[in-house]
């Protein structure tokens, strides 16, 4: 962490919140309990184990100390093109330290780089490209499929699958057309940060890593396939609270493994994620 800022408290403009709460408090996955220490509520437990942390809300929290860092430094507002992630290890349900540094300064495109770490081990770390925005409405367009809206979906309970605190915490509509292959939608009214305004990027990072497990090929009873990393590109910023996902997810023959989705928001495709997997048998 030596070589990373501690994290900033920095508002953000134009965010959502979530809505949900307990005992008149709003819930959330995190609170920050120093300028750089966030402590994970019960809400982030782990979809593999319960007393662990399900890795999506540290996507997005990486994500959003990203932006807040971007905003305290500069007032051109970069637009992340891409969150590549590597997932370290397991992370306990307990304080985590983080630190931003930009790897690569530039006037219109930066790299920069987050990570959190718990007891003085880098946990995860995040490499974000950030892009000075532009007029390109003339020719925008992809090839890239669109999904029926949430709407058009069913209702799906993941906690009949997966246990933990974040998985039981999403709301999904899915269509499942067969083993690893399924489309759907996802939103949260849990706050990612409590008492912070968050972006809609963070907000959507922080599902990213769900696409992973709704559209298993194989019963996580019977076979794990946790993700070493995960990487979005995106060609434009997310809108809405819902994140919606066409997800196909393949097995190779040695022990290796891939979850491909496109994303979109409710206005069509927005970019593609990719996720690592490796075959354990328990």
């Amino acid at each position: 962490m030596s070589t990373l800022r501690k994290g900033r408290v920095q508002g953000l403009s134009g965010k959502r919140n979530g809505r949900q709460r307990e005992n008149g408090v709003s819930v959330a996955y995190f609170e920050r309990v120093g300028a750089s220490v966030f402590r994970p509520t019960r809400h982030v437990g782990g979809a593999w184990d319960p007393e662990e942390q399900h890795i999506g809300p540290a996507l997005g929290l990486l994500a959003h100390l990203v932006e807040q860092d971007r905003d305290a430094r500069r007032d051109d507002g970069l637009h992340i093109g891409r969150l590549s992630y590597d997932i370290h290890g397991r992370v306990p349900l307990e304080d985590v330290e983080s630190g931003v540094r930009v790897a690569r300064a530039g006037r219109t495109v930066e790299l920069v780089e987050a990570e959190l770490a718990h007891a003085g081990r880098t946990v995860v770390a995040v490499r974000a490209w950030l892009m000075r925005p532009g007029d390109s409405g003339a020719v925008e367009g992809t090839g890239l499929p669109g999904i029926p809206g949430p709407e058009s979906m069913k209702p799906w309970d993941p906690s009949t699958v997966w246990p933990g605190g974040f998985v039981a915490s999403a709301e999904v509509r899915r269509d499942r057309t067969g083993p690893g292959r399924a489309a759907f939608w996802i939103r949260t009214e849990h706050q990612l940060v409590a008492g912070e305004p968050v972006g809609p990027l963070a907000g959507a990072a922080t599902l990213f890593d769900l696409a992973n497990g709704m559209a298993v090929r194989a019963d996580p009873q019977d076979l794990a396939f946790p993700n070493l990393d995960l990487t979005a590109h995106l060609f434009r910023q997310p809108r809405g609270a819902w994140t919606g996902f066409d997800t196909t997810v393949s097995f190779g023959p040695t022990g290796l493994g891939l979850t491909s989705s496109t994303l979109h928001d409710q206005h069509g495709p927005l970019g593609t994620l990719a996720q690592s997997l490796t075959l354990r048998t328990h």
